[in-house]
């Protein structure tokens, strides 16, 4: 690279008017670099840049035995916050290592796992994650920043943010339910038959504690569902004899100590209600409630309830009870102020307005409002998860996606309120996409992840727009 000339000092306030240069020239490999001194701090204290900054001070030009080309790139990363479009020549892992000698993995990390960088309506199945043996997977658990826990039989593989590393950890459980990610290392793990819940350290390999509810009959305690928010753990547990169940509300930041407990049910006789035990937590953080859901299979069909609990009184502000359509899976979403399910009979997605949340359960049918009455049950097994400002779901092995269509003029509905409008679109350009039944979605940072039944991988969607 040809030198560049210094900047010529400049007075009256410029801010070029320095008095030690503001160009930093570095030899990496035999090649030189220039940069500037604000571009090396914000590489942040503690980094090998950071020791370029005093060498920057001295006459000699400061040399590293490293790659220019990766050096390169990873100057790119530190001048744009973003990887440069010739990084696609490189493996990841090698981009990785460099990024950890120089002391910028963070900023790498952000850079490929942004969130921002999620674009729905371009996502591609971009690759897939094998895991070891012949179990397929139960659940999985997502991190902000795009690493992935996957639960199969008793084992937990990991998948750091660049999914190019992996690292298996044996448990207790002979299958695991629920999977809830704490930190990048460290998970909540359930079972529904296997009692207690535990905070399992993956990268020590050891479980920090284990957490029980203590019922009336003294018998063991089984997690049906695990939630959380920003400062709390929420878990729902059934006794062994499934004669009551509680869902019991821990602080994430005192050692998991128990902060309240709320929905306890002692069950007697043909109480149904109460036999039903949360099997779905979601935090909604604009209501700062918690909406729990369950669901029971018996002879009139399936049934269940929605009860949205405020955590510092105790008590559930409103209860949704579902009778006609019950829900197959159910999801909340923030951003759009509703509540989405798939009904188990009609398996169409309809929803119900934050606004509007009621025990009258007046759900508004996003598809073909007829197959409500056409009890033939197309919707068992589907799942649906709300991300951002879209709503996934899963049909009959393929993904579809549902967006809300912003109009010029709101639109009336036929009990004269206003009818929000969403549109579908269906995941994927081609029919080889779709293949046996979705059991678990995720996302984190940019992707989406996908479980199908009676395979032992997991599929990872990326925007072919940006996936490098």
């Amino acid at each position: 690279m040809p030198p560049i000339p210094p900047l010529k000092s400049q007075s009256n306030g410029n801010p070029l008017d320095f008095k030690k240069p503001n160009v930093v020239t570095i030899d990496v490999g035999g090649q030189l670099f220039q940069t500037t001194l604000q571009t090396l701090t914000l590489a942040g204290s503690n980094t090998l840049f950071s020791n370029l900054l005093n060498s920057s001070e001295q006459d000699r030009i400061p040399f590293i035995d490293r790659d220019p080309e990766l050096f390169s790139i990873i100057l790119s990363l530190l001048r744009t916050g973003n990887l440069p479009s010739k990084a696609k020549s490189f493996e990841i892992q090698d981009i990785v290592f460099e990024a950890k000698f120089y002391g910028v993995e963070d900023l790498l990390v952000h850079s490929q796992s942004n969130p921002s960088q999620f674009e729905p309506f371009d996502l591609e199945k971009s690759m897939i994650l094998p895991l070891s043996g012949r179990d397929s997977p139960s659940a999985i658990a997502t991190t902000p920043y795009g690493s992935v826990h996957v639960s199969h039989g008793s084992k937990i593989t990991s998948f750091d943010w660049s999914l190019k590393r992996k690292s298996t950890t044996l448990t207790q459980f002979t299958a695991i339910d629920s999977l809830l990610a704490l930190s990048s290392h460290v998970v909540a793990a359930g079972a529904t038959d296997f009692c207690g819940l535990q905070i399992i350290d993956l990268e020590m390999g050891f479980v920090r504690q284990t957490l029980n509810w203590e019922n009336v009959t003294k018998s063991g305690s089984t997690v049906q569902a695990i939630g959380t928010s920003p400062e709390l753990l929420f878990i729902s547990f059934e006794s062994s004899r499934r004669n009551s169940n509680s869902i019991l509300v821990y602080d994430l930041n005192d050692s998991f100590k128990v902060v309240s407990e709320i929905g306890h049910n002692e069950i007697f006789g043909a109480d149904l209600d109460s036999a039903i035990p949360s099997t779905k937590l979601n935090w909604i953080p604009s209501l700062n409630l918690l909406m729990a859901s369950g669901s029971h299979s018996g002879p009139s069909g399936v049934t269940g309830n929605i009860k949205f609990w405020d955590i510092r009184s105790g008590n559930f502000v409103s209860e949704i009870k579902e009778k006609i359509d019950c829900f197959s899976d159910i999801t909340v979403s923030d951003t759009l102020s509703a509540v989405f399910k798939i009904g188990s009979n009609s398996g169409e997605v309809s929803y119900i307005d934050f606004r509007n949340i009621s025990s009258d359960g007046s759900w508004n049918c996003l598809g073909d409002s007829r197959k409500v009455m056409n009890v033939k049950k197309e919707g068992v097994g589907c799942k649906i998860e709300g991300h951002g400002n879209h709503v996934f779901c899963s049909k009959d092995g393929e993904l579809e996606l549902w967006s809300e269509v912003l109009m010029g003029s709101s639109a009336t509905g036929k009990n004269g309120k206003e009818e929000r409008i969403f549109k579908k679109n269906v995941l994927g350009r081609s029919k080889v996409i779709a293949g046996n039944r979705v059991t678990n979605l995720g996302f984190g940072g940019n992707k989406m992840f996908v479980t199908r039944k009676d395979q032992q991988c997991v599929e990872v969607w990326h925007s072919s727009i940006r996936r490098n």
